[in-house]
């Protein structure tokens, strides 16, 4: 067992593990942020997306000794003061979910690359959601909610 700090959605937190858990076994069971999910463990479903220092990351795998002084975003960081950031209330109004298992993947993806370009084009946002899967069929709407912010101009994805 091993002492790691980890800033998470801003705040420092002092986490007591084995330095080879993966970060989303920290995010959840240490840290109660339970938006990242487990889906398949090997990187290729996307459920488990967070931001490290502006890029999406899979958290399934990655040790979470990897993550010590990197700034780290989850889908409960992209709100403010209690409101949904403009991607995720696009995805509310589109209704870009089913089942929701991925929705806090994609949207985590989705905010990463507006944070990066904030008009990309078509086949930016597919790329940039390439990793993730939906199982209910959601994607349509997800790349709507993803074109309402971008039309809408706004770059507080």
């Amino acid at each position: 067992m091993a002492n790691i700090s980890l800033k998470v959605n801003g705040k420092m937190h002092e986490v007591d593990c084995d330095p080879a858990t993966p970060l989303i076994y920290i995010l959840r069971n240490q840290l109660d942020l339970v938006g990242a999910k487990l889906g398949c463990g090997l990187e290729q479903c996307g459920a488990c997306a967070v931001i490290v220092d502006g890029e999406q990351v899979l958290s399934c795998v990655r040790a979470a000794s990897e993550f010590e002084g990197s700034e780290i975003t989850t889908v409960e960081g992209l709100a403010t003061g209690g409101k949904p950031s403009a991607l995720q209330q696009a995805f509310i109004e589109e209704g870009a979910a089913q089942c929701g298992y991925c929705t806090a993947g994609l949207v985590v993806a989705a905010t990463a690359l507006l944070e990066k370009n904030p008009k990309p084009d078509d086949a930016e946002v597919r790329e940039a959601l390439h990793e993730h899967l939906c199982r209910c069929g959601s994607h349509l709407r997800v790349l709507k909610a993803i074109d309402r912010v971008v039309q809408g101009g706004s770059n507080n994805a």
